[in-house]
């Protein structure tokens, strides 16, 4: 096993526009359910609802991704400052 062991420290994660880019892909699967729920009756003659509840899932799922990303960077911030007036 020690041969799978990585010989270098991990990189620091990538800060970018979180907020927005979860706010987008929640919006999206929203849309994506909306989009396909108007032909509910084709996808259950195929067996293919699972395809508007996954969009659906994702959307709620975004909506609790969205609430976490606002809080971590609202701490972010915070801490940034409380760093700065200690300094």
């Amino acid at each position: 096993m020690a041969k799978w062991t990585p010989k270098h420290e991990a990189p620091e994660p990538l800060e970018g526009p979180v907020v927005a880019t979860i706010t987008g892909g929640t919006i999206l699967w929203f849309v994506l359910f909306l989009v396909q729920l108007p032909f509910y009756g084709w996808f259950d003659e195929r067996g293919h609802t699972w395809w508007l509840w996954t969009c659906l899932a994702g959307g709620g799922l975004g909506l609790i991704g969205v609430w976490y990303v606002r809080r971590r960077d609202q701490a972010l911030k915070r801490a940034a400052r409380e760093k700065a007036s200690a300094a």
